[in-house]
């Protein structure tokens, strides 16, 4: 109590001493992570200071911050829009700070509109804590109070742990529900599953045993089902008790043919965990009651008010809720692993998790610790090795922070498959020219299933039995036909190259850059001139096929691959197919329907309750997103995978609209398609502040109400309205050329908007 007392204290004097009028930047961050002054014992938080919890690591878990120049960031307050120049202080004390010094950084005022700074102090000593603060200059000159000062250790340089992460949390929770199913009895119910430990409070007569049984699933009201699926998790164990009061932690069992697979391990300090909701415990001879039975949920750090979505459908809202949920649940390694079967990371379980991640939460360094992971522990999948530079540009995009490309830029390069191409510039893995040192460069150097090297995937599962009247082919790859060129690969490839050009450019580097243009220029014309149907404009799934699949289509239209004039015929084909890929696909099937102006349909498909959609994830009980559509089309699916919480994203990105257009959400774009909404509202987390966005339909008048963060500048889209015409913005007539089912109003700038059209 003291020591926060302490703490409050030195805050408080260091904003008086530089009060302003102005109100100081709020949510810092030291190399992207908002809480680096949190200290916690075996995931629960304390009050111990991080500089005691320094002397005594080995008991206490905090963050490191290993770069020799972090960086820092902030947020502005809503009355400071934009921003004309920032000071930070970096000091070995809070009390250096008060005076307005700093012993390790001064920055100095430094004119720039930007929320974010390198470090370009004196050296700082590993092992040590430091303080920071910093204060900002609005567009006017006028200057605010130094934010509230937060603290960071800075530890030594971890080869495998290139950037600063969290540690995880532990959340106690108590059971929603309790009922006696006998007279000794009781079924409890945690409401959610989770991946947990579970802590008994019993109070025996006499030494015994109590029977405890854990589960996933339910066969009957207050009856935990023990055979609901291969992986759908069920453990009943005794445990022995001993008269009188005693608390008992279950010990989870070795699961053997995970820890063959060379799974990420749960930490020390945490302990294994098991998925449940579910609970029964039986033969218990003394009292029961909510105080007896403690779940203790593991997760990484995550801000329950960050983010939230409703509107006037009531599907979508309990999908956006499962799939925001998942995001908090799959998350108890610390990193995108792909469920609880395997707890492995995968790419393109990265890859979704990631842009989810990002849409429900404003935490960035879960997704680079897992990029950092994939790099040099690689999976199979072709597509999956392409999936890097997605994942990189996204963190650049999303956070305006460069250092993961600088450093990985050369990893980056050999992960495109560039040696695989062929004479045609097209590349493949069945032509030869995956070589031991090929494949060695991109650290593939175990075996697979007994195989090594690259192999195409297009979706999984590629061979399942079961066929359902919403698709006609086994597997999830749309009767896919695999040939030596595959277009989903080279839809791929190419979108590689463009993002090779860009990252180039970001990194200052014009010869790669001009080098990646041509590359992708080469590939797009023989993309068309190779997978291309000159009868019908569609995409063909391969070199030595006239097959068509949704996914060779679905690929092309989302990776910008479909010419002009074949758009409307792919729209249309890709529209016959209904959802015939998995919850993967589905991710790219979504930003091609929405990307080409096919909001109405995704909607459909978003809102869908068939069997092969996401509220049946919801109807057939589970509260995580699914490893597949159903158990049907995957009989060993697990129920924690959060490549099945797409929606998470594509609400946001897509149906609300808002995605950045420039790194770290310098610009970004407010174009909502709202299908069959009359209303949504939505608060969306970025790295600049919150974005609000609200749009209401009546006869009359479409009105979206906005929050642009401080610091941003917002281009925003109002979708047409047959017989409106009238466009105002914050009460005022605004010309807007309209085009593509749009009004667009560019520079909207930081503050609350209204955008009416009537």
């Amino acid at each position: 109590m003291l020591r926060a007392l302490f703490s409050f204290f030195i805050s408080g004097i260091i904003n008086f001493a530089y009060s302003q009028s102005l109100p100081a930047p709020q949510r810092l961050r030291c190399d992207l992570l908002a809480n680096t002054q949190a200290v916690s014992q075996r995931g629960l938080p304390v009050t111990t200071s991080l500089k005691e919890a320094a002397k005594q690591s080995t008991q206490y878990q905090f963050a490191s911050i290993t770069s020799k120049q972090p960086s820092f960031s902030w947020e502005l307050a809503k009355q400071v829009p934009q921003q004309s120049a920032y000071r930070i202080l970096v000091a070995s004390s809070p009390a250096l700070l008060i005076p307005g010094k700093a012993d390790y950084w001064d920055s100095n005022r430094q004119a720039s509109a930007q929320t974010r700074a390198t470090y370009t102090g004196k050296p700082l000593v590993a092992g040590t804590v430091h303080y920071w603060t910093v204060q900002v200059w609005n567009a006017q000159g006028q200057l605010t109070s130094f934010a509230p000062a937060t603290s960071f250790y800075h530890g030594e340089p971890d080869p495998a742990e290139r950037f600063a992460h969290y540690p995880l949390v532990a959340e106690p929770q108590q059971p929603k529900l309790i009922h006696k199913t006998a007279p000794d009895t009781y079924f409890l119910d945690f409401g959610k599953d989770a991946l947990c430990q579970l802590t008994l409070h019993l109070n025996s007569p006499a030494d015994d045993t109590v029977w405890v049984a854990v589960g996933e699933a339910i066969a009957a009201p207050y009856t935990i089902n023990p055979k609901a699926g291969q992986r759908i998790r069920y453990l009943k164990t005794a445990l022995p008790v001993k008269k009188g009061t005693h608390t008992y932690q279950i010990d989870w069992p070795v699961d053997a043919k995970r820890n063959s697979r060379d799974p990420v391990l749960m930490p020390a300090y945490i302990g294994e965990v098991y998925p449940f909701r579910y609970v029964t415990v039986s033969n218990v001879k003394g009292a029961f009651d909510q105080s007896s039975v403690e779940r203790t949920m593991v997760h990484y750090p995550f801000d329950e008010t960050a983010a939230s979505f409703t509107s006037s459908d009531t599907i979508l809202n309990q999908i956006w809720d499962l799939c925001k949920y998942s995001i908090k649940a799959t998350s108890f390694t610390g990193y995108y692993v792909d469920g609880d079967r395997e707890r492995i990371p995968y790419e393109a379980d990265a890859l979704i998790n990631q842009l989810s991640h990002y849409a429900v939460d404003a935490e960035y360094s879960m997704a680079r610790r897992s990029m950092t992971y994939l790099l040099y522990h690689p999976t199979w999948p072709t597509e999956w090795s392409l999936q890097n530079v997605l994942i990189a540009w996204n963190d650049y995009l999303y956070t305006g922070d460069d250092r993961l490309l600088q450093t990985y830029y050369p990893e980056l390069q050999k992960k495109i498959l560039m040696p695989l191409a062929g004479p045609n510039g097209l590349i493949s893995t069945r032509t030869n020219k995956q070589t031991d040192d090929f494949l060695t460069s991109i650290h593939i150097t175990k075996l697979f299933d007994g195989r090594r090297g690259l192999h195409d995937i297009v979706d999984w599962p590629q061979n399942g039995e079961y066929i359902s009247p919403e698709k006609e082919h086994k597997g999830e790859t749309d009767g896919f036909v695999f040939t030596t060129y595959n277009s989903v690969i080279n839809a791929y490839y190419y979108r590689n190259l463009v993002l090779m050009q860009q990252i180039a450019e970001a990194l200052h580097k014009p010869d790669d850059a001009a080098f990646y243009k041509a590359k992708a220029q080469e590939v797009f014309s023989a993309f068309r001139s190779v997978f291309r149907d000159a009868q019908t404009g569609l995409i063909k799934d391969g070199d030595e096929t006239s097959h068509c699949s949704l996914h060779s289509n679905m690929f092309a239209l989302a990776f910008g691959l479909v010419p002009t004039e074949d758009v409307k015929a792919v729209r249309e084909f890709v529209k016959s197919r209904r959802m015939a890929c998995s919850v993967y696909g589905s991710q790219f099937l979504m930003d091609a329907l929405y990307d080409s102006g096919m909001g109405d349909y995704a909607f459909d498909l978003l809102t869908a309750t068939t069997q092969r959609s996401w509220y049946n994830m919801i109807r057939v009980g589970s509260t995580i997103s699914m490893e597949a559509w159903d158990i049907a089309f995957k009989p060993n699916l697990d129920l924690s995978h959060a490549w099945g919480a797409a929606p998470a994203n594509l609400i946001v990105r897509k149906l609300m609209g808002v995605e950045p257009l420039t790194p770290g959400f310098d610009t970004f774009q407010i174009k909502p398609q709202l299908g069959r909404l009359t209303q949504a509202t939505a608060t969306i987390p970025t790295i600049k502040g919150a974005v609000t966005v609200a749009i209401k339909k009546t006869a009359a008048t479409e009105t979206m109400s906005i929050h642009v963060p401080g610091g941003s500048q917002a281009t925003v889209y109002m979708p047409q309205l047959a017989g409106k015409t009238r466009l105002l913005l914050d009460g005022k007539p605004i010309r807007s050329q309209a085009g593509n089912g749009f009004f667009q109003l560019p520079a909207v700038g930081a503050g609350n908007h209204v955008v009416e059209l009537k």
